[in-house]
């Protein structure tokens, strides 16, 4: 079955500030393919709502009152496993986020991302990807890296050419195509044809998906840098 065919997406929201999930409210509501079920403003009640709604995906801030939005994650994941849930993350909170893929999170977003990168959040998780945020530091992505946090199932190498390998680990040391090219003696244009079969076979949507699916397949190792 397609995602098309699934569609809308049910989508339900945890934040305790009422200005930042009124807007996430709107900005959810005016996408055709995702059905708002619902808005929390603490841990406690979005555990109480996710039982009761059963949504496709949660969008949950991490600090809220009564339970936590990771001590909330964990407990969704645990009794609610078909649940899929993405952490709204500060930039200071860098900490947090590892705690939130570990405690069962599939993915995480700053909570200023546009509007398209909230889609495609809710999109890559709906479909069983993780999603990591385009801001990523690589500060975090050698965390996430080296975190219990663990999604791939597959057996990474034997996906990618030698010449993907290459590019990949140039990719991870945030080299643009255009010096990845002047490196590997190809065109921008036939580096960016590789990097977007890379991003298809690894399914992620940004750099650090790339780093993070790199380093925890054995792909590249940042201390070798």
């Amino acid at each position: 079955m397609t995602m098309e065919q699934l569609l809308p997406i049910r989508v339900l929201i945890a934040d305790d500030h009422d200005i930042f999930r009124d807007g996430l409210s709107l900005l959810l509501m005016k996408e055709p393919t995702i059905e708002l079920v619902g808005d929390a403003a603490n841990g406690k009640r979005l555990i109480q709502m996710a039982k009761e709604l059963h949504p496709d995906i949660i969008l949950t801030d991490l600090k809220m009152p009564e339970i936590d939005g990771i001590e909330a994650i964990k407990t969704i994941k645990e009794q609610l496993p078909a649940i899929k849930t993405i952490a709204l993350s500060s930039f200071d909170s860098d900490a947090m986020v590892i705690d939130a893929l570990e405690a069962g999170a599939m993915g995480y977003i700053i909570k200023n991302a546009d509007r398209g990168e909230i889609i495609d959040a809710i999109r890559m998780v709906f479909t069983g990807s993780p999603y990591y945020c385009k801001t990523t530091s690589s500060r975090l992505v050698k965390l996430i890296a080296r975190s219990e946090f663990n999604p791939y199932k597959t057996d990474a190498p034997k996906l990618f050419s030698d010449k993907e390998k290459d590019i990949i680990r140039l990719i991870c040391e945030e080299k643009t195509s255009k010096e990845i090219g002047e490196l590997l003696f190809m065109s921008s244009r036939t580096v960016e044809g590789h990097r977007v079969k890379i991003l298809e076979k690894m399914n992620v949507k940004t750099t650090a998906g790339v780093a993070i699916y790199a380093i925890k397949n054995g792909l590249y190792n940042p201390d070798q840098e």
